[in-house]
């Protein structure tokens, strides 16, 4: 088995002169894909965080939202960090800001 392997390695010492071109040409795929992975998932990414940044520092008395979990609410207070949301007629429950989804549109 071990013999394979070193037979299928090359000569001691890596290639000579050309084992520097060599290295290079193994390092660009490497570049090529960590660029395609910026700009697929690294960038959108960023670009949402942003957005809901912003969506929250925006909120307001009174926007009607809607939960990560999927509640529908009216909001009747807003904190630093919690969100006061009436959820039914005298119902109001308290959860984290960062847990707010989307503001709704009437």
């Amino acid at each position: 088995m071990f013999g394979l392997a070193f037979a299928m390695a090359g000569p001691p010492g890596g290639a000579g002169p050309a084992g520097g071109m060599a290295a290079f040409q193994q390092v660009i795929p490497l570049v090529f894909m960590f660029v395609i992975f910026y700009f697929l998932l690294i960038r959108p990414q960023q670009k949402k965080a942003k957005e809901h940044k912003a969506l929250l520092d925006a909120l307001k008395k009174g926007d009607f939202v809607v939960t990560a979990g999927g509640v529908h609410g009216k909001v009747t207070g807003v904190d630093d960090s919690i969100v006061s949301l009436e959820i039914a007629t005298g119902v109001n429950i308290k959860i984290t800001k960062s847990y707010i989804a989307t503001i709704k549109k009437d």
